[in-house]
């Protein structure tokens, strides 16, 4: 859920896994990761991920 609701938001901003890490203030290998389901994301995470794509922390968990 996570990891597509990510993805999905940020290509339709049309922005790369590197702008919206840095952005978020993450690391790009740390987007990758998390994009692939390949990584264990901590709410603070989720919540600067949320902040920069400008949605709320839930809407990234709830399915689409």
């Amino acid at each position: 859920m996570l990891a597509e609701n990510l993805k999905r938001l940020r290509t339709a901003r049309g922005w790369s896994q590197e702008y919206l890490a840095h952005e978020a203030g993450l690391h790009r290998t740390f987007v990758a990761h998390v994009e692939r389901g390949m990584r264990n994301i901590s709410l603070d995470n989720i919540e600067r991920l949320a902040d920069a794509l400008d949605v709320t922390p839930g809407s990234l968990l709830t399915p689409s």
